[in-house]
């Protein structure tokens, strides 16, 4: 077989006029939104040839740092999240014109992260905010749009948020069935920490899910929770400012209690971590500007994928 070269990277001019903050392509990868210092938000065609300019979505009051998709069954949505303490729920009334669906006025300080929640939830948000907490904003007929909110979740900031898979760990090789669908998310925090969030019924709260997850020494910026398509395991990647990123597994035995492994020192602080689509790649993006692709090999080690 004859072994072909990598495609070469494919840039676009994104017109934003100032620095990007996020890009997220849509569930099927046709569309891509880019979030931005200059205040905006712009969505992009990417199924040609050539990358085409949508549209572009003007709201916030202050650098706009992420963007999420919603899950196309809940129609074409999409959540971003500012300086400007907004979270901001656009909804796409006719083709290439958006409008706000909602706008939380629910925090106090800078919202850091956004990320819909697994569709097999409902139409659920959740935000992370430098004031501390973590709000949870859910859509129902009727109502509409409803915020609770997880107070002093981080109590000196929450950088990030990031959904567990809602197929339990281990569903898909189970003789009992897929069982009932996981509530739970990740959060990180200036505190230094990540911890677990769990909804309980029929209270309708959130409480922490064991115990805090404590290995960074600095700034956690970024948790990214593994998919895990039913197979038995749980695992979250953390990025932190000390320049590590750890790959925290959970107990088959004891749910709720994590172990860590360091997967890379990379002596810079690190922004971001992004799973593949299977859950089996982690992408990481450190300040210097450097982007990486790791493996976990059959040994358990994580190695570093070749340019």
């Amino acid at each position: 077989m004859a072994i072909t070269a990598p495609p070469e990277p494919v840039y676009f001019e994104s017109g934003h006029t100032d620095q990007v903050h996020d890009i997220q392509f849509d569930y099927y990868g046709r569309r891509v939104a880019t979030c931005s210092s200059d205040r905006t938000i712009k969505v992009f065609d990417t199924a040609g040839e050539q990358t085409i300019e949508l549209s572009q979505l003007i709201g916030h009051d202050g650098p706009v740092w992420q963007v999420t998709w919603a899950h196309p069954k809940f129609g074409s949505l999409l959540a971003s999240c500012s300086l400007d303490q907004k979270v901001i729920v656009w909804k796409e009334a006719q083709e290439a014109q958006w409008v706000q669906a909602y706008c939380s006025p629910i925090h106090t300080a800078s919202v850091n992260g956004v990320a819909f929640a697994p569709h097999e939830l409902g139409l659920m948000l959740a935000a992370a905010s430098s004031d501390g907490t973590v709000s949870l904003l859910t859509y129902q007929n009727g109502p509409g749009w409803t915020a609770h909110k997880v107070p002093n979740a981080h109590p000196l900031g929450v950088t990030a948020v990031s959904w567990a898979p809602a197929a339990p760990a281990g569903s898909l090789v189970s003789a009992k069935g897929p069982g009932q669908p996981e509530i739970r998310f990740a959060s990180s925090g200036a505190d230094n920490t990540v911890k677990i969030w769990r909804y309980t019924q029929p209270s309708g709260d959130w409480q922490q899910d064991g115990a805090t997850l404590v290995g960074h020494t600095d700034w956690v910026r970024d948790v990214a929770w593994a998919p895990n398509l039913g197979l038995p395991k749980n695992t979250i990647a953390s990025a932190g400012q000390d320049g590590k990123v750890l790959i925290w597994t959970e107990s088959k035995d004891v749910p709720g209690q994590w172990s860590p492994a360091l997967l890379h020192d990379f002596k810079a602080p690190v922004w971001r971590v992004s799973w593949s689509i299977t859950g089996g790649t982690l992408a990481v993006s450190d300040s210097q500007g450097t982007v990486t692709l790791w493996k976990e090999g059959l040994d358990g080690q994580w190695q570093q994928l070749s340019a």
